[in-house]
């Protein structure tokens, strides 16, 4: 779709954000750590997810019309693990909405091929099945996906993939700047270690159940319509089949779309609809939602 009507640009409410993240990320590394670095690790968990949401933003062309700016601006890489290209490059290729939970050509899909899951060991299985619980999610979802990620990085690597090699040497003088801040500050770097994890353990939350196995393309992308704190740290994305039709949307525009919208979009999505997180919590977060092999792929 196009651009929103009344999309200003430059965004400066976006800009503002940006940069009062890195300000309060700032402040709880040489300030609150001083303090309590037991409080510390929460807020620094909190504002490391509320940079990768703007770190989305910048991805699909916000702030600024230049997007070299808008990428120099989430150049320092607070999570630590994840290059900024090759986020951008592979949640691009996740937004061709005909591959959405895909095992090979979605991305970002978190089923497995039905026979690759016939052949892994008892116990991968068991981390797998609490993995697609809420609090499996939650607690071990950052580790099995970065493992995964990391392998992923590692073979294309090998077969001499130029933009991986050039993603990761880009990323990681960043990684190591933020680490040497850290050491400068009060905030011990294993503290920060478990802050990035707490980081990508939120941003879990939102992707639990982003998408479901379904037959029609459009039936794969829920709404949460909540509006708390959760939605604002993921920036409005859990009106994700809105951010999905309308990808060039800004932040703030996403629950004005819905609104006006509503019924469209739910009668799009085949009303894959939830409440709020709270409602996701009260259903999920002992009991998985969904089955690890995708249900809807050929067995082989």
């Amino acid at each position: 779709m196009s651009e929103p009507r009344g999309t200003p640009n430059p965004e400066w409410g976006t800009f503002g954000l940006m940069v009062l993240c890195y300000l309060l990320w700032g402040a709880v590394l040489f300030r609150l750590a001083d303090l309590s670095v037991a409080f510390a690790i929460p807020m620094a968990g909190f504002l490391v997810a509320f940079h990768a949401s703007l770190t989305h933003e910048v991805l699909h062309g916000h702030p600024f019309r230049r997007q070299w700016l808008n990428e120099t601006l989430m150049a320092l890489p607070l999570n630590l693990c994840i290059p900024y290209n090759r986020f951008r490059d592979l949640h691009l290729a996740h937004h061709r909405d005909a591959n959405l939970t895909d095992p090979y050509d979605d991305p970002e899909s978190n089923y497995l091929d039905p026979a690759t899951w016939s052949q892994m060991p008892r116990v991968l299985k068991v981390l797998y099945r609490f993995n697609n619980t809420l609090l499996g999610r939650i607690l071990i979802g950052p580790a099995i996906g970065q493992a995964v990620f990391f392998v992923d990085e590692g073979r294309a690597a090998l077969r001499g993939d130029r933009e991986v090699w050039r993603a990761w040497m880009q990323h990681l003088p960043g990684a190591a700047l933020v680490l040497w801040l850290v050491s400068l500050s009060p905030m011990p770097v294993w503290a920060y270690l478990i802050s990035a994890y707490l980081g990508l353990s939120l941003l879990k939350i939102r992707t639990f159940l982003e998408h479901r196995a379904h037959e029609k393309a459009r039936g794969r992308t829920v709404i949460v319509e909540d509006r708390g704190v959760l939605a604002f740290l993921f920036l409005n994305n859990n009106l994700h089949v809105v951010h999905h039709m309308n990808p060039k949307a800004a932040w703030y525009q996403l629950p004005a779309l819905y609104r006006d919208g509503r019924s469209r979009y739910q009668t799009s999505n085949e009303a894959y609809v939830y409440r709020s997180y709270g409602d996701v919590f009260r259903r999920y977060f002992l009991r998985a939602k969904d089955p690890v092999p995708h249900p809807l792929w050929p067995k082989g």
